[in-house]
């Protein structure tokens, strides 16, 4: 009965709570057993808090009994990325340098969870300081990938999207710099949402990349990726990014009719040099679009083909400013990979900085044309097949890849715009997930969320079998 209540979404729970039909209590149980039984292995979680989950479940329970039901969050358990503020907890940010990190507030996002009722059962693998793809974090272990425990299961947000795809907690949050929520939801056959850049509040988020850095939710299902937003969506003034947008509510207004929707295809950058199997089963995602009755137009982003060396410029230079006091005094507690990009910000001038800013502004009004004939943006998530874990080099259709730039060159252009992207589960590739990534417009969250929506209703989640 525990796995049978495990496996399911905050969509199918959350009436069954709200009517008392089904306990809090017995619902986070049935979590923290399948985290114990299968966890060992995986390794999603760098803390678990099941004392304190437990008691949060009784509370949620004595609350929905007398009538004060939250909402739908309201006695679900979620774990979250270690690099969101918890009063009173430690906070690792995956590194050496912080794991006796003890904020004294909450983050914004975990305040407005906590409101909305959630459990916490601890805090998620990443890789260390959220600086890189692959979650292999040198300071708590590497993250499995659980369809396949050699393979690494994407990052940053590597435990977050391991944990959701093992059914080891119904949602997470991931922050999402090159592709750090889409990558992993790739890799690990789940739904991840960046939003619009200042949708949702950074306040409480340990930064790799100021003007890059996004929050957003990893699920098992598009209805809950869109609970998950309305609960964490909304004007922060404590963080000078965020934007006061429209109040959208996307879980009641998900809509699967996408007949006369203008998908936007850019194959010069989205599908060149790309798996054959990764771009066939998108390109078969797509034909099925069209049998919902969307219409796909080709479009044209030239500026797309710098896009890696802005991000990178971009990233690698603010993340060099925000950790430059420990890489300089004590460079041996990082990581060998994030001490490697850290010492290489520095070879960075203003100049090429400034550059980097203007290639991202020439992309921004390169979608704006684009968007012009197309409602959303259609392409894969991931350019190359699932690596294993500590593999370097691999190769596309036999050529070399190098894994870590590679594996963040399809989804970086949208953390340079700012503009939402989701990822959705599509296919299989060698037995590995494959991501269809949609891209919106501005604020269009809710347009994105309907095609992965409409998608969802042919192609619909699929457990892995640990």
């Amino acid at each position: 009965m525990s796995d049978e209540l495990a496996l399911k979404t905050i969509a199918e729970l959350h009436p069954l709570l709200e009517k008392k039909q089904l306990s809090p209590v017995e619902l986070t149980e049935s979590v923290l057993k399948r985290v114990e039984r299968y966890d060992g292995t995986i390794n999603s979680y760098i803390s678990k808090s099941a004392e304190a989950a437990l008691a949060a479940a009784r509370q949620a329970e004595a609350e929905i009994q007398a009538g004060n039901y939250r909402g739908k969050l309201h006695g679900i358990p979620l774990a979250l990325k270690d690099i969101f503020d918890f009063k009173n907890e430690t906070v690792t940010i995956g590194s050496k340098i912080h794991r006796n990190y003890v904020p004294n507030q909450d983050a914004t996002v975990v305040e407005r969870l906590k409101h909305a009722g959630a459990i916490f059962t601890g805090k998620l693998n990443l890789h260390e300081y959220a600086c890189g793809g692959t979650t292999n974090n040198e300071h708590y272990g590497p993250c499995r990938n659980p369809w396949n425990t050699n393979k690494i299961p994407g990052g940053s947000s590597g435990g977050s999207a391991a944990a959701v795809a093992a059914s080891l907690t119904f949602a997470s949050l991931g922050t999402d710099t090159a592709g750090s929520i889409r990558i992993p939801s790739a890799a690990c056959g789940t739904v991840g949402i960046k939003p619009t850049y200042g949708l949702v509040s950074k306040y409480g988020c340990f930064p790799l990349a100021w003007s890059l850095d996004h929050v957003g939710p990893i699920t098992r299902s598009v209805e809950d990726a869109a609970i998950m937003l309305d609960a964490i969506a909304g004007y922060d003034a404590k963080d000078p990014n965020s934007v006061q947008a429209p109040k959208v509510s996307y879980y009641e207004q998900l809509n699967a009719d996408i007949r006369g929707k203008v998908i936007g295809i850019e194959e010069d950058f989205y599908f060149h040099l790309v798996d054959d199997q990764i771009s066939q089963a998108v390109k078969n995602s797509i034909q099925k679009l069209e049998q919902l009755g969307a219409k796909v137009e080709i479009v044209k982003i030239p500026h797309l083909k710098y896009a890696k060396f802005a991000e990178f410029i971009t990233f690698a230079s603010e993340a060099g400013v925000i950790h430059r006091e420990n890489i300089r005094k004590r460079p041996e507690d990082f990581g060998t990979d994030v001490r490697m990009i850290l010492r290489a910000s520095a070879m960075f001038s203003a100049a090429d900085y400034l550059q980097a800013q203007q290639i991202r502004l020439l992309m921004k009004e390169d979608f704006l044309k684009a968007f012009q004939k197309a409602d959303v943006i259609v392409a894969p998530t991931l350019p190359l097949k699932t690596p294993d874990i500590g593999q370097q080099m691999t190769d596309i259709n036999g050529t070399p890849s190098n894994v870590d730039e590679d594996i963040l060159r399809l989804t970086c252009p949208a953390n340079l715009t700012g503009l939402p992207a989701v990822s959705v589960p599509c296919g299989f590739a060698d037995g590995m997930p494959v991501g269809l990534q949609i891209i919106g417009k501005a604020f269009a969250e809710l347009e994105i969320l309907n095609v992965a929506y409409a998608f969802e209703q042919i192609h619909p989640f699929i457990h892995p079998e640990l």
